[in-house]
């Protein structure tokens, strides 16, 4: 049985009296350039945010990016390295550790979006700084434009 903190930090876990390792969900995403844009979306808290989600037991996280985009936007992807990682504290109790992958996608096929988003949209990279999105997917996006990944 897990004993955490207090229910207020349910991402410390007790391991010995008086010691907590802070265990986290991954989350794996990619800023997918498609023709000078990047398709973003739109989830149950009005954020935009990069394509990708929870990688699984056991599961690659190259893999976990690519069956997600696939999954989120119809696409298959060529996924190539990490280029940024960040703890997202959605809620103060809800933490969760993000990796950003570099994706491209050379296909003619116009994305679409699942039923876990509200809305996609292709937005040009200097456009995500007005955007209602957390401040690690931007760094990713501009790590990425910063790599000559996107124009």
């Amino acid at each position: 049985m897990l004993i955490t903190r207090s229910p207020a930090e349910p991402y410390l876990v007790r391991h010995d009296e008086g010691w907590f390792e802070y265990q986290l969900p991954v989350s794996v995403k990619a800023v997918v350039a498609w023709r000078g844009r990047l398709p973003l979306l739109r989830n149950e808290r009005d954020e935009w945010e990069l394509p990708g989600g929870k990688l699984e037991p056991g599961e690659d996280p190259a893999s976990c990016v690519e069956r997600e985009i696939h999954e989120e936007l119809g696409w298959h992807t060529a996924v190539g390295e990490p280029v940024h990682a960040w703890v997202y504290e959605i809620f103060p109790h809800r933490h969760v550790f993000v990796v950003t992958y570099l994706a491209t996608y050379d296909g003619d096929e116009d994305p679409t979006f699942s039923h876990e988003h509200k809305e996609l949209a292709l937005v040009r990279p200097e456009d995500v700084a007005r955007l209602s999105m957390p401040d690690g997917y931007r760094a990713a996006v501009a790590a990425a434009v910063a790599r000559k990944h996107v124009a």
